[in-house]
């Protein structure tokens, strides 16, 4: 599929209920944790990190923090990491119960930002190698070209990751399969909420605008030959060297990337 259609999202708007949010985030963490999605990018951005001389994430667009730990664990493997690795999560749409789990667990090596922070902006006293995953689809072309742009201008490597492969298959996963892991699966979804039950099973609205934005966020993912087109409006004068493509993981499931990092690093 090779199209973009940039279509309405729930999570998007501003008005979009903040108990509904947190219940996408949290299912959207705990499947993309328990399935590894991320796993395979771990040579790539250990590589990115070793020339950027960096051992700081930023996670931008982190939601619940889906996916950070396995990426974390993997990282840690490659011989190229540095050895103190941290990560930093932050959101527009702080998730601050998640992202307290998230550090308990991993003994505080990934944190979240309280403050609310606009990818397209980030703060100079925010450093590290800047990273989104599963969220740079939410940003029209526009967005996505100023968020790269952004990176660009204060010198900071980026990765842009999305856990798909933007396939017929995966929508028609994402409209059968998926739904019931949700309905089977949230009981166990952690930090325990019981508004997430209650918008699960008695009034299902959670399952039902998540199915929506997933079918919604395949069509709006950028394929690999527009990221490069992206990060060459963002960066015209070729200060960057970029690599885009796609990594499949050994189960099956691809991943779709952006690296950037400045020449020279």
């Amino acid at each position: 599929m090779k199209f973009r259609l940039h279509l309405f999202e729930f999570e998007d708007q501003p008005w979009f209920p903040a108990v509904l949010r947190a219940g996408q985030m949290d299912y959207l963490r705990f499947m993309i944790s328990s399935l590894g999605i991320y796993r395979p990018v771990a040579p790539l951005l250990a590589t990115a990190l070793h020339r950027t001389q960096q051992s700081q994430l930023l996670e931008l667009g982190a939601g619940a923090g889906g996916g950070t730990e396995t990426v974390l664990v993997a990282l840690r493997q490659q011989p190229t990491a540095p050895p103190h690795l941290g990560l930093l999560l932050t959101d527009l749409y702080p998730q601050p119960a998640a992202w307290a789990d998230v550090a308990r667990r991993t003994n505080g090596a990934i944190q979240g930002h309280a403050a609310p922070i606009d990818a397209l902006r980030v703060p100079a006293d925010l450093p590290g190698f800047r990273v989104i995953f599963s969220a740079f689809h939410h940003f029209a072309p526009p967005q996505a070209e100023a968020l790269l742009r952004d990176a660009v201008v204060r010198g900071a490597g980026i990765g842009v990751f999305e856990g798909a492969g933007k396939s017929w298959l995966e929508i028609g996963l994402a409209l059968t399969v998926l739904p019931v892991a949700q309905l089977l699966l949230t009981p166990f979804f952690r930090p325990f909420r019981w508004s997430r039950l209650f918008f699960t099973y008695l009034v299902p609205l959670i399952p039902l605008t998540t199915i929506w934005d997933g079918v919604v966020s395949i069509f709006r993912m950028y394929p690999p030959a527009q990221l490069q087109i992206l990060a060459q409006r963002a960066d015209p004068a070729g200060r960057y060297q970029w690599q885009a493509g796609q990594l499949r993981h050994w189960w099956g499931p691809r991943v779709t990337y952006l690296i950037g990092t400045p020449n020279g690093s």
